[in-house]
């Protein structure tokens, strides 16, 4: 089956994308998403699993990158069989594009590569929904060129998504002004919760983030209008391969989107 952005969008809730960090096994992919699965019918929420399959930037060379590509796509592709949910993974060069396509139905754009021209053509010829996620050194404003780029290549399957903006040397902020400005785009528009919160290039060469100010960060964009938000979740981020800093404990989750239901409610009324 492929999945259009009108399955996620135009609901009476805001779309989640929400997963680990990467893949670091087959038995804990199913498990989150098996444990998500059935929060986000229960609630009503749109679900989309995400995975990276393999990460391409990390801080250290002998930081973990993933179990192997073929085998992590493999296990994208059986969360997406078995529990018939959209999958969405990074892609991180032109090659990967087609190859990744073969499993998945969301292709993200890493927020360091979102201005590379090949990369973002090559995920768009794919015929995929295309998600890029906005540069930390970029405004919202110029995430309009990146849109169009892909629209040019004839696919207007495109999400953009804020992830925070860099402040200082290591840290990051978010410019809730940037959701609106992107959507005037006339696409959906994501906020990365705990990305947002991560921060990057700390002296020992791991990044750290602050995980306590998920709830806020995640309630501010529902406020502002977000279509949709992206969380990377694991059942003990402390033992998490990559990004556990930043990540939510899975057993967080369920009251932390009750909480936000209820703000995407009180906007709506």
């Amino acid at each position: 089956m492929e999945y259009k952005i009108t399955e996620l969008i135009g609901k009476k809730n805001f779309f989640l994308l929400a997963g680990p960090c990467v893949i670091e096994g087959e038995e804990m992919a199913m498990r989150i998403a098996e444990h998500m699965v059935q929060l986000t019918n229960k609630m009503e929420i749109p679900y989309v699993f995400k995975g990276s399959y393999r990460k391409a930037n990390r801080s250290r060379i002998d930081s973990f990158t993933g179990i192997g590509d073929e085998k992590a796509l493999r296990i994208l592709e059986k969360v997406r069989n078995t529990f018939d949910i959209p999958v969405v993974t990074d892609i991180h060069s032109p090659e990967e594009a087609m190859m990744a396509a073969a499993y998945v139905d969301i292709l993200q754009i890493p927020a360091f590569l979102c201005r590379q021209t090949d990369l973002l053509v090559a995920a768009a010829k794919t015929g995929k929904i295309v998600n890029v996620k906005k540069g930390q050194f970029l405004s919202a404003d110029a995430m309009q060129f990146v849109a169009q780029k892909i629209v040019d290549t004839g696919n207007t399957q495109v999400m953009l998504t804020e992830r925070g903006t860099t402040f200082g040397y290591q840290d990051l902020i978010v410019d809730y002004r940037g959701i609106p400005t992107m959507q005037r785009t006339g696409f959906p528009v994501i906020l990365d919760v705990t990305h947002s919160l991560q921060q990057p290039n700390q002296t020992t060469g791991v990044t750290g983030g602050v995980p306590e100010q998920i709830e806020t960060i995640a309630k501010a964009g529902i406020a502002v209008g977000a279509d949709g938000l992206f969380m990377e979740t694991h059942e003990n981020p402390s033992i998490a391969k990559s990004d556990g800093a930043n990540m939510l404990q899975l057993n967080l989750m369920e009251g932390l989107l009750r909480k936000l239901i209820r703000v995407r409610e009180a906007i709506q009324e």
